[in-house]
């Protein structure tokens, strides 16, 4: 009961710490590792959990999305067979080898939280060409099934330089391509055996209604203090996973 208490805690944290423009992963992906789960089995397990945040998310966004059905059409395909990709190559690559990678994913995590005002002020209104914007797209796809914290910065970043001018209709995007990204590698997980359900589930309860009480308390909450809070968090926890590989 203890566990399931602090999963339901770090569900609710994570889908509060989301909507502030945070990323839920570096809350709930700790919280996984610290109630005994092992990188991998924490990793596969938290995607399927903040599977109902992301979806309460995208709903959210739907009212700013009207005028956008074109971009949603033109790179849902993309970024949805590349997640796919990377979980499958989560699954059949070694865990032995997802726990080595794993501390560089949880810094450049932590560096994305604290680069995202800078990634937003340079290239909002700019425009790359086709060839680096599609591999870029396939890139953050990839990278979203194999481990996924910071993809959300990633492609924030990346439909910005497609040159839409607006920061929250490129959160509204990001937010309904990724939950759209997120359910096949969630399948793909649930059958390799490895989700832990009894966590998934109390986590994912948790982090649905934080997705949903988030609005109001990401008002109140200084954004600059909470990156920097999660930043350091992913810091450590990084230093922790190096420190246990080793």
């Amino acid at each position: 009961m203890l566990t399931i208490g602090v999963l339901v805690v770090a569900g609710l944290v994570a889908g509060i710490v989301g909507t502030a423009g945070g990323i839920t992963s570096l809350v709930a992906y700790p919280a996984l590792l610290a109630v005994g789960l092992p990188p991998f089995a924490a990793n596969v397990t938290n995607s399927v959990a903040l599977i109902g945040s992301g979806a309460s998310s995208a709903f959210r966004a739907r009212t700013v999305l009207r005028d956008r059905p074109v971009t949603i059409r033109r790179w849902m395909p993309l970024t949805v067979g590349a997640s796919l990709c990377g979980a499958v190559l989560l699954v059949v690559t070694p865990a032995s080898l997802f726990d080595r990678i794993v501390p560089f994913l949880v810094l450049a995590g932590g560096v994305l939280v604290l680069a995202q005002p800078l990634l937003d002020r340079r290239r909002r209104g700019a425009r790359a060409q086709p060839g680096v914007v599609l591999p870029s797209v396939a890139g953050v796809g990839l990278y979203n099934g194999y481990f996924g914290a910071g993809s959300g910065v990633l492609m924030i970043a990346v439909l910005l330089l497609t040159g839409e001018p607006s920061l929250p209709r490129a959160n509204a995007v990001k937010n309904v391509l990724l939950v759209a990204a997120d359910l096949l590698p969630a399948v793909v997980f649930a059958v390799s055996g490895h989700v832990v359900w009894s966590a998934a589930l109390a986590l994912g309860a948790g982090a649905v209604v934080g997705g949903l009480i988030g609005p109001t308390i990401a008002q109140r909450v200084p954004h600059g203090v909470l990156r920097v809070a999660i930043a350091l968090c992913s810091l450590v926890l990084a230093v922790v996973l190096f420190a246990t590989v080793g």
